[in-house]
């Protein structure tokens, strides 16, 4: 896999080679939200690109943004920051869109879906060894869409598990709002 060309300085045009499923088990893509670092797992990732024109989609939930048409595929898109609970905040040139491939289990599918972070920053070998469970809070707090902190040179990442960073029904309701998107697109076309 192969990213496009980056728009934006901080959307840098990283390459992976997942020929090794092995080797990238331990690679997260790492970026920041606010003021908090983050990781998803490499094998995950499947395009990084500068922000793009981003359709509404009615009656959505504040934190899914719409989609996109990228290269003529359409691709539902959520803010990570709302997502999480943070304020949005202003896009800069630094702002991007992570396309990873999730799964909607109860759907029985996977498809990609456009993450909005603040910025990319590297992609880390984070071991096994170095990756502690996610805590916990008591029953009020969700963490099941945390994999582990990852601690790397005193520096703490949320490695996060992108399956479970929006609820099943989410999920499954962007696939059919995708769906019903790219129809709409076709015909209008």
């Amino acid at each position: 896999m192969t990213t496009s060309a980056p728009s934006t300085p901080a959307a840098r045009n990283l390459s992976f080679d997942n020929a090794s499923t092995k080797a990238n088990q331990d690679k997260f893509l790492t970026f920041r939200l606010d003021t908090e670092e983050y990781g998803i797992e490499i094998l995950r990732v499947r395009e990084i690109i500068g922000m793009l024109d981003i359709t509404p989609l009615p009656h959505a939930p504040s934190h899914i943004k719409g989609v996109v048409n990228l290269r003529g595929r359409i691709i539902p898109v959520v803010n990570l920051r709302t997502t999480f609970g943070m304020p949005e905040a202003e896009y800069t040139p630094a702002t991007c869109i992570v396309f990873v491939e999730v799964s909607a289990q109860q759907a029985g599918e996977r498809f990609p879906i456009g993450c909005i972070v603040d910025n990319v920053n590297e992609v880390l070998t984070i071991p096994a060894g170095q990756v502690e469970p996610a805590p916990q809070f008591g029953c009020s707090v969700r963490t099941d869409f945390i994999l582990g902190m990852g601690n790397v040179k005193d520096r703490v990442y949320i490695l996060l598990n992108i399956d479970h960073a929006l609820t099943v029904g989410e999920l499954t309701a962007l696939a059919a709002a995708t769906k019903e998107e790219s129809a709409r697109q076709a015909v209008a076309a």
